[in-house]
């Protein structure tokens, strides 16, 4: 049976982003000249599928995020989105960073309405809103303020603003990276949880190799700055997963020895 949260966010259900990386590459200009990050890297995202990246810390994971969501565009390549090319930020591409980025003097329902309101579609999508936190369990919070919330619910916020937007790819930055241990584990069921509801494509930015494989189907491994494509592990396990499954200990050794970091496991 469908919760009315759901149903509520599912009329209809969005179609997942078909996303086409084709031979990025991307530099900074600093003053001591061009910085490369990205370099000739191609990767293609199924609607509906849920990729990880993992790569060395700053080798341009998040600057891949930032293309992709159209923050800002490559050097060199194209990115498409459903078939069109992506040159600026859209709805249909939200991203949610490691910090929730909540506005402490807005309520938890008018963070969350932030996106209709801005667009000027309150007044219809105001369901949709109390959907969205009836579905990450916030219902009961949504006059409470950002202060007055754990880490974990305020995520729950970032969640439930990205949702309400109904994109067809959702855009993770570490989104779980400053959670305590037993905080992260549970938001990493429900933000499954919400992928299988909702139907999006998601892009995930992680540190953490366990996390990439218990939610990922796939895992793309960078290599150190500039970025390139070192290895694609595929994980076929089906959902519900156990993190105990020996599968994934074989899929984790594997990413750590493309990382240079399998000696201790």
């Amino acid at each position: 049976m469908v919760s009315a949260a759901s149903a509520a966010l599912q009329a209809p259900a969005p179609a997942g982003a078909e996303i086409r990386i084709e031979q990025v590459s991307h530099r900074f200009d600093l003053p001591a000249g061009p910085l490369p990050v990205i370099e000739q890297l191609s990767l293609d995202i199924r609607p509906g599928e849920f990729v990880a990246l993992l790569g060395p810390s700053g080798c341009g994971k998040s600057t891949l995020l930032r293309l992709v969501a159209g923050l800002e565009p490559p050097s060199a390549g194209r990115i498409l989105h459903d078939g069109l090319p992506v040159s600026r930020p859209d709805p249909s591409r939200i991203v949610v960073f490691q910090d929730p980025t909540l506005f402490p003097w807005r309520t938890v329902r008018d963070n969350v309405a932030l996106g209709p309101q801005a667009r000027g579609t309150l007044a219809a999508l105001q369901p949709r809103v109390e959907a969205a936190l009836r579905l990450v369990g916030l219902q009961d919070f949504a006059q409470a303020f950002p202060h007055q919330l754990s880490g974990g619910m305020a995520q729950r916020v970032a969640l439930a603003r990205a949702i309400v937007n109904d994109p067809s790819l959702l855009v993770l930055d570490e989104p779980l990276g400053k959670l305590d241990s037993l905080t992260r584990l549970t938001m990493q069921t429900e933000l499954l949880a919400l992928w299988q509801r909702q139907g999006f494509s998601a892009l995930l930015v992680t540190h953490d190799v366990e996390e990439a494989f218990f939610l990922a189907q796939r895992v793309i491994v960078l290599s150190d700055r500039p970025a390139r494509i070192v290895a694609e592990l595929v994980n076929e396990r089906p959902y519900p997963r156990h993190r105990g499954d020996p599968r994934l200990a074989e899929l984790r050794h594997q990413a750590l020895a493309h990382l240079g970091l399998d000696s201790s496991w």
